[in-house]
């Protein structure tokens, strides 16, 4: 028989609690063969994330809402399961509220809007929050997030998080999450089709990171993570960003824009230079950055970039504890040719195919060589059908993944030096 794994319990409390949707009240015993605290935690998660529901409906509809749990264990492992039902707890409604954020209509959650969002979380927690007005990213010289705002009448936000521990922080992390809050496409526009209606949650990577940072004190993290939401939406109009326009992105560095709708990776190259600038240990980012990562993964796998073998293992091993998969894809050294532009230092995209490794390089170029990790979640970040404790729609993958990283995080113990440019 195979080994019971936390997965596993995940996925039978999450049947359990897809089995009884009109039970306010659930009970079930703490399963054995794994830790207690790690059984309870699982089965917290399954639960909750299983019967999270959104909806602006006017009259409730489906399952109704839990009210309690219920776990059932020996004495001698009472303390243990009490501590991983909160860390569940804990997780799972970190989970929540990044689904909230990403189910919520773009018309509601403005840049502005999640700025304030953030700043009403971090009452009361260790949570720093800096928001950055328009006119701020002006004086900072946030040229990618400035460019691909320039079609939009909503302000963009650039939104720094900074948790920061008790004691001795054991290492610096620095996050950095695409926040396009609708994405039409800009000039490129996108086709009028149901995908087009989905890009509210084209901010879910600024959301995760949201969502897992705002519970980093109480679980205890005793690494320093800095997060970067770079906020806008991407909007046609007669002040857009126009193909051929060039962009200067914090630091100095110009991209040509050939395609607008290959916009997240320029608000997040300005978070990538302001991470390095702050002398972090490391560098993750996340983001619904392309559909060909969709076209190869599919909506269970995410994509895992990485220039640090230590650092994605790290990545890796979170993924493989919240059961969120990722794959690890080679970043071509050869395919940087293929952005290289003839008026600008770089090209916002490249050729027809291979596109999520040309996101990664073109990302690459502004981390200066630090240990850098890049989670495409394009594919992921929605589902289409219930499947375990994944419900139909946003799923608010990337969460716990991050959460387990800044628990467990330890400085890679190399820096990789900046890789040449075009060679394999």
């Amino acid at each position: 028989m195979a080994q019971l794994g936390a997965a596993e319990v995940r996925d039978a409390a999450a049947a359990f609690a897809r089995a009884v949707p009109q039970d306010a009240r659930l009970a079930t015993r703490v399963p054995d063969g794994l830790p207690a605290g790690d059984a309870a935690a699982a089965v917290v998660e399954g639960i909750v994330l299983a019967r999270y529901r959104f909806s602006l409906r006017s009259e409730q509809t489906g399952p109704v809402a839990l009210r309690s749990i219920v776990l059932v264990a020996p004495e001698g492992e009472l303390g243990e399961v009490r501590a991983g039902v909160a860390r569940g707890l804990a997780t799972s409604r970190a989970a929540c509220l990044a689904r909230d954020l990403a189910a919520c209509p773009a018309g509601l959650l403005t840049a502005t809007r999640l700025g304030e969002i953030a700043e009403a979380l971090a009452e009361g927690s260790r949570l720093q929050v800096e928001v950055h007005d328009r006119a701020a990213a002006v004086e900072m010289g946030l040229g990618g997030l400035l460019g691909v705002n320039k079609g939009s009448v909503e302000e963009p936000r650039m939104v720094v998080l900074r948790y920061v521990p008790e004691g001795e922080p054991t290492g610096h992390l620095a996050l950095v999450g695409k926040g396009v809050m609708y994405d039409s496409g800009g000039i490129s526009l996108k086709p009028s089709d149901l995908s087009h209606s989905q890009m509210k949650n084209d901010m879910t990577g600024a959301g995760d990171i949201l969502a897992a940072m705002s519970v980093l004190a109480e679980l205890g993290a005793t690494t320093q993570v800095t997060g970067y939401l770079m906020c806008t939406d991407n909007m046609p109009s007669g002040s857009a960003m126009q193909l051929g326009d060039v962009l200067t992105i914090r630091g100095g560095r110009t991209v040509e824009v050939l395609n607008t709708d290959a916009e997240g990776r320029l608000v997040m190259a300005d978070a990538l230079v302001l991470a390095v600038e702050e002398g972090v240990d490391a560098i993750v980012d996340i983001a619904t950055l392309t559909g060909q990562c969709l076209r190869a993964l599919g909506e269970e796998v995410a994509g895992l970039f990485a220039n640090d073998d230590d650092l994605a293992a790290q990545v890796s091993a979170a993924a493989e504890r919240t059961d969120e998969q990722v794959w690890r894809l080679p970043l071509v050294r050869s395919y940087r040719t293929e952005l290289d532009s003839e008026v600008a230092d770089i090209k916002n995209i490249g050729g027809p195919n291979g596109g999520s490794i040309h996101a990664a390089l073109f990302l690459e170029e502004f981390v200066a060589g630090r240990p850098w990790a890049h989670l495409d979640i394009a594919g992921t970040a929605q589902s289409s059908a219930e499947r375990s404790w994944v419900n139909k729609g946003p799923t608010a993958f990337g969460v716990r993944l991050l959460i387990e990283l800044a628990l467990a995080f330890a400085p890679p113990t190399v820096q990789p030096e900046q890789p040449p440019r075009g060679l394999a």
